[in-house]
């Protein structure tokens, strides 16, 4: 039974609206799973949009990020109402949120009653996603020197953890309780989970760098760069030191190793799971793209120029509906596609691989 039954349809038709206004990527990926997840998929990545829009306004102060964060928790969970929470908020927003970002936070009514439409392991696993999201973001804010970058790549892991990792830890539970066949596997899926969301994250950190740096964060680990012979406070648009790409490309290989995970992980879904691999593939798929054109061109200034074309979604679409259900075929697509990229020299990065 869909997770709609019971609820009204215009919040449906409002939560596909604002899937295609806060991210075309999700909203292209998630209408892939089977009709028992679709909904409550969509929902999770609304709830966790809401949270990403609190980190990322630049106007609130660490100590009201930390305030709206422990509200959007108590909504969640059904403590506070959702009306007085997006009031308070939506009144602080300032213009560098988006116009969907905006329409997101004044209809969080809407999205939270379809949250508490779905059976209670659902809820526990989007409630335990948005508690440790908030948590940890609220946390960076307050703590981390944000205009510098992060200490070390442990401080990156634990960041991409709370923002990225444990989405996938949920997405885990979701699929586990959906199939009993995946269920069987949740220890092996749920070992690969946290790397598999930090691949996606680790990605969009590096094509995101200097439109973070604009905003005044840096999330990239300082002892990469310090190792390279690079300081990272010294940062600029349009003068990449011999260093930076360095670290740069260190990066991009320990990305690439997170990004092996996430096939392993979707490898471990059963083969006739077509909509649920194919979800993981699309995102996967995209990310490598990305993460071969931040190493192409590793003085890029901005998101936008490295952007993958359409033209190449389509061929993530199209050649995944095609391998989909074969493993050999997508471990010899992904290994043709990362070739190039460069190989970390930490030997404890590259254990992580299965």
């Amino acid at each position: 039974m869909s997770a709609s039954h019971g609820l009204a349809s215009s919040d449906f038709a409002y939560q596909a609206e604002a899937l295609q206004g806060v991210s075309r990527t999700f909203a292209l990926t998630i209408p892939q799973l089977p009709d028992a997840l679709c909904d409550v998929v969509g929902n999770a990545y609304l709830l966790c949009r809401i949270t990403d829009t609190i980190e990322d306004e630049p106007t609130l102060s660490a100590q009201q990020k930390l305030m709206f964060a422990r509200q959007f928790v108590d909504v969640v969970a059904g403590r506070k109402e959702a009306e007085s929470f997006a009031r308070e908020l939506g009144a602080l927003l300032s213009s560098s949120t988006t116009e969907s970002e905006h329409d997101l936070i004044a209809n969080t009514a809407r999205v939270v009653r379809i949250t508490r439409g779905f059976s209670s392991s659902q809820r526990n696993a989007l409630e335990r996603c948005v508690r440790i999201m908030s948590k940890g973001m609220t946390e960076f804010q307050q703590k981390e020197d944000l205009a510098n970058g992060l200490d070390d790549v442990p401080h990156l892991d634990r960041y991409c953890y709370h923002v990225a990792g444990v989405v996938g830890e949920m997405l885990t539970e979701l699929f586990c309780e959906y199939s009993a066949e995946i269920d069987k596997r949740r220890e092996e899926l749920l070992a690969l989970s946290v790397s598999f969301g930090q691949g996606l994250q680790m990605t969009n950190i590096l094509k995101d760098m200097w439109d973070d740096r604009q905003r005044g964060a840096c999330w990239l680990p300082r002892d990469v760069f310090l190792e390279a012979g690079f300081e990272l406070g010294s940062l600029s648009t349009g003068h990449v030191h011999s260093g930076f790409s360095k670290g740069l490309f260190e990066l991009v290989a320990i990305t690439r190793i997170h990004l092996s995970n996430a096939l392993q992980f979707v490898m471990i879904i059963p083969p006739r799971e077509t909509g649920i691999r194919l979800h993981c593939l699309w995102a996967l798929g995209m990310a490598v793209l990305t993460l071969r054109r931040i190493y192409a061109k590793p003085n890029f200034k901005s998101g936008q120029e490295i952007k993958i074309s359409r033209r190449s979604v389509r061929a993530v679409i199209l050649v995944t509906r095609i391998v989909v259900r074969s493993n050999l075929a997508l471990k010899l697509l992904f290994k043709i596609l990362t070739y190039k990229l460069p190989r970390s020299g930490r030997k404890s990065l590259e254990q992580v691989q299965l």
